[in-house]
């Protein structure tokens, strides 16, 4: 590369954002992949996404961004262009910025699914599904967990029209029998796997679940990590479930991006296995 080139830059953008490790995880992918580019953090006003989506857009070098909580919603609908599994979910965590406009795509779900399936050892299909939450974790996710060959997944949130909306809005891939919502107040049933997609790990509240929900050895997966997830992992480790947090996805989901925006398929595994050990 000539010492003028201007380099590729990249940025996960999000409130909060200062705990990300996405500047590290796609730093190394550049360094084990040989891509040169640059990748920050941005810490975004909760009123500002679009401003500063467009800020970072008109920047040199510029290429593409991950967007984190809580503008996933709002990166989607700022993008002329959409992949078929970020319009499923209706929220976008991935944007590329290309000549005709900007592209948004959604790894979430496949993030999460490789984690479970691939770095957890735990395959989905025939297994009875809980679902946490309804906001734009779960929508990222929900598409490919359906795909996955589970044999029930009941979407639970506070709110249950939310819930319903979210079953609507994946209604195509699943039967009746499938898919279903609930409160997680009324929530019921014995479940293989556990999924918190609410915020309240990172708000630091604890989730007020009944022990009953939980198979014996079921896996329970915060997508939150780090000191964020200790709470609802404790939950589980405590009625003998096997917890996991979302260390794995992270590192999965941004593999996907890293993949989009560069061609390159990085050595996830070894990431992972080099973020544990930090």
């Amino acid at each position: 590369m000539k010492n003028n080139a201007v380099i590729d830059r990249y940025c996960v953008m999000g409130n909060p954002v200062q705990h990300s490790k996405s500047p590290w995880i796609h730093a190394r992918f550049a360094l084990l992949t040989a891509q040169p580019l640059a990748y920050e953090q941005r810490l975004v006003p909760l009123h500002g996404f679009a401003a500063s989506l467009h800020e970072f857009m008109a920047s040199s070098g510029a290429k593409g961004c991950n967007v984190t909580v809580p503008f996933k919603f709002e990166a989607f609908a700022l993008a002329q262009h959409v992949s078929a599994r970020a319009a499923l979910a209706g929220a976008a965590n991935t944007l590329s910025f290309r000549p005709d406009g900007i592209h948004a795509d959604n790894t979430d779900g496949a993030g999460l699914v490789r984690d479970i399936e691939v770095n957890a050892g735990v395959k989905l299909a025939g297994r009875r599904l809980l679902l946490l939450g309804a906001g734009g974790a779960a929508a990222g996710v929900l598409g490919p967990l359906l795909r996955s060959g589970v044999a029930q997944i009941t979407v639970a949130n506070r709110t249950l029209a939310k819930a319903q909306q979210l079953v609507h809005q994946h209604a195509a891939l699943a039967t009746r029998d499938t898919l279903v919502a609930s409160t997680l107040a009324e929530v019921q049933g014995r479940y293989d796997v556990v999924i918190n997609a609410t915020s309240t790990s990172l708000s630091g509240e604890s989730l007020a679940l009944p022990s009953a929900l939980l198979q014996h050895g079921a896996l329970a997966y915060d997508m939150m990590y780090g000191p964020a997830a200790q709470g609802f992992l404790a939950w589980a480790r405590a009625l003998g479930a096997e917890p996991r947090d979302g260390a794995g996805m992270l590192v999965e989901q941004a593999a996907e991006a890293f993949f989009i925006w560069r061609g390159v398929r990085p050595p996830s595994a070894q990431v992972l296995a080099e973020l544990r050990a930090l």
